[in-house]
């Protein structure tokens, strides 16, 4: 079954850049076919080998999915961490897993990508220069 086809890669991809011009927060989505156990550790070690916390204010965010295996794990680097509550990453999952329910894979990621835009904003506002630390594309494995 296709998840996701490439117009709607190509609408995640612009939600990221969106998402980043927003604030100093860096955003990636994986998509993860190869897994099937031990997701959430999976996405430690994708959020490392993307080199996601060398951010410099340690403010990445990683959605690793696994459509097949119906996982998804959102992590916040450490400076995240300290300032948007964990309510914030429970109601955003929940509003991505509902859509995924109803099959809408490519509106909920990109919702959330938007909402933790808004978020990052918050705290982590555009002061002069917004270099873009991490590659807005989507990695699978």
């Amino acid at each position: 079954m296709e998840f996701l086809t490439n117009k709607d890669l190509a609408e995640l991809v612009e939600a990221i850049k969106t998402a980043e011009n927003n604030s100093t927060g860096e955003i990636r989505v994986h998509i993860d076919s190869a897994t099937e156990t031990q997701n959430a550790e999976i996405a430690f070690e994708i959020f490392k080998s993307l080199n996601m916390e060398h951010t410099a204010q340690r403010n990445a965010v990683l959605f690793h999915v696994n459509f097949e295996q119906r996982y998804l794990t959102i992590i916040g680097d450490t400076g995240i961490h300290k300032v948007v509550h964990q309510n914030f990453w429970d109601n955003l999952h929940d509003e991505v897993t509902q859509e995924f329910a109803k099959q809408n894979y490519c509106e909920g990621l990109k919702n959330a990508i938007l909402k933790t835009g808004i978020e990052l904003k918050k705290y982590f506002p555009v002061k002069g220069e917004n270099k873009n630390e991490l590659s807005d594309e989507i990695t699978f494995s």
